[in-house]
């Protein structure tokens, strides 16, 4: 035992938040730092593990362990927001401490506890143990900075109803609809508004906070955070075929809550002129109404471009009565696919999202322009920088009701495959695509970043 102590660069546990979008990043960080030799213990809650597609150690050798959210055979059924996340730090706080125990007695004890910001409980577990935490944010440094300047009341919500464009360091000038909706909404959801807000609660205390970008995308915003927190970016954490093919085999984080429909999605892409298709998804979560749904497919029916689009089981009955059939000659709808490869096939020219920091992160790594599409949460200040930071896209405007109407989907996915501004955003994504395979390879910015954060583990 001694000597496999020894063998590792440190010992990590990794524990991020129970959905897929949070899991996603932090997985695929695991994944690098076993790479570089440290050892590595995924810890996902029972029920995930029970109900989860594919293993999370397909690609390179993980350690997985679970701990309680107090749901553990059923999952969170019809539980409230605020009772999950109540449930799950009481029960999540003992089963860790349980945990950390036993890997303590039955091997290299752990040297870090890395976790979601999304719940600050376990660095207070950390602790406890005289073991360090570090805090690992899955959304960008701009939404950071305007959670985190909420959380210290130096930006005032509600915001008035006159307000403004809105100065906050480091960022650009924005709107009030740029913001996340739980900042411009206070009664939106407030359990939510309490979890993102609540992500600063400790973060003084973290002996490091590691960011889920890379630097040189949002330079201004974390030279402005880093004054206060030893803050890194490491990213972007997405396979490493898609960027700088380290990592043998990595094609895929290693982990769906949905079963995929890939090789059905890669033959009918296969058939497709490059360039000719706009691949549309929304995430693991965002939902659209029933009206926007109904304009959404009408949009993509009007459209000359052909479409692949994924709607999820739980949606599937809001896609007009028809409408499969009457667009089966240009279009596919299927319920959950592998996006990265999708992103990756010449076939697509264009994607429309809800901007969820995953999905935009993608698509910037892989040279894809963006319709931004933006439903709730961080999507909003997303879809602001991929239009006007990055240039990389466009916002679909909507209408008085908020909808986005199927002419604008029309027009705006002919304005990315085949307008003069649709050329720029090519020229522009094709950059951001080099500077972040530049950031994780070797001695990139998310590199050197990752390193000096081993270095550390066990001084």
């Amino acid at each position: 035992m001694e000597k496999r102590q020894i063998a590792y660069k440190g010992h990590c546990l990794v524990l991020p938040f129970p959905c897929q979008g949070h899991i996603n990043p932090m997985l695929q960080f695991a994944k690098l730092l076993a790479h570089k030799g440290v050892k590595v213990t995924l810890v996902t809650t029972r029920y995930i593990h029970k109900t989860m597609y594919g293993s999370a150690s397909s690609c390179i050798a993980l350690d997985l362990e679970t701990i309680s959210d107090g749901y553990d055979e059923a999952g969170t059924g019809e539980a409230s927001i605020d009772a999950y996340l109540e449930s799950f730090w009481k029960e999540g706080s003992k089963t860790l401490a349980e945990l950390l125990e036993k890997l303590s007695s039955s091997g290299p004890p752990v040297d870090c506890v890395i976790y979601d910001a999304f719940m600050p409980w376990p660095l207070d577990v950390a602790r406890k143990f005289g073991i360090a935490g570090a805090t690992f944010f899955t959304q960008s440094c701009a939404v950071s900075n305007i959670y985190y300047h909420v959380h210290k009341g130096l930006f005032k919500v509600p915001l008035a109803d006159d307000q403004s464009l809105i100065s906050l360091p480091g960022l650009p000038p924005l709107d009030p609809l740029d913001l996340p909706s739980f900042v411009y909404d206070l009664e939106y959801c407030p359990a939510f508004y309490r979890v993102v807000v609540g992500q600063f609660s400790n973060v003084d205390k973290a002996d490091w906070v590691l960011c889920n970008t890379f630097y040189e995308l949002e330079e201004q915003v974390v030279d402005w955070l880093a004054k206060f927190w030893p803050l890194r970016t490491v990213g972007p954490t997405i396979p490493s075929k898609y960027l700088d093919e380290r990592l043998e085999d990595d094609k895929e984080y290693g982990v769906n809550l949905f079963k995929s429909d890939n090789d059905a999605c890669i033959k009918w892409l296969n058939e497709r002129p490059k360039g000719s298709v706009a691949y549309v998804s929304f995430g693991s979560t965002a939902k659209l109404d029933d009206e926007q749904m109904e304009e959404l497919a009408w949009g993509l029916r009007r459209s000359k471009s052909n479409f692949l689009w994924v709607v999820r089981a739980s949606e599937a009955a809001k896609v007009p009565k028809g409408f499969i059939e009457e667009t089966s000659e240009k279009g596919l709808v299927v319920s959950w696919c592998s996006q990265m490869e999708v992103l990756v096939h010449e076939a697509v020219g264009c994607f429309v999202t809800h901007c969820g920091w995953n999905s935009t992160l993608e698509a910037l790594s892989l040279g894809v322009p963006m319709l931004a599409m933006p439903q709730w949460t961080d999507q909003r200040t997303n879809a602001k920088f991929i239009m006007d930071v990055w240039k990389i896209g466009l916002t679909a405007p909507s209408d008085e009701k908020g909808k986005v109407r199927q002419e604008v989907v029309e027009h705006c996915i002919s304005e990315i495959m085949e307008g003069e501004r649709g050329k720029e955003m090519k020229i522009n994504a094709l950059k951001w695509k080099k500077l972040a395979k530049k950031a994780v390879d070797e001695g990139g910015s998310s590199d050197k970043n990752i390193d000096e954060f081993i270095s550390k583990l066990v001084q």
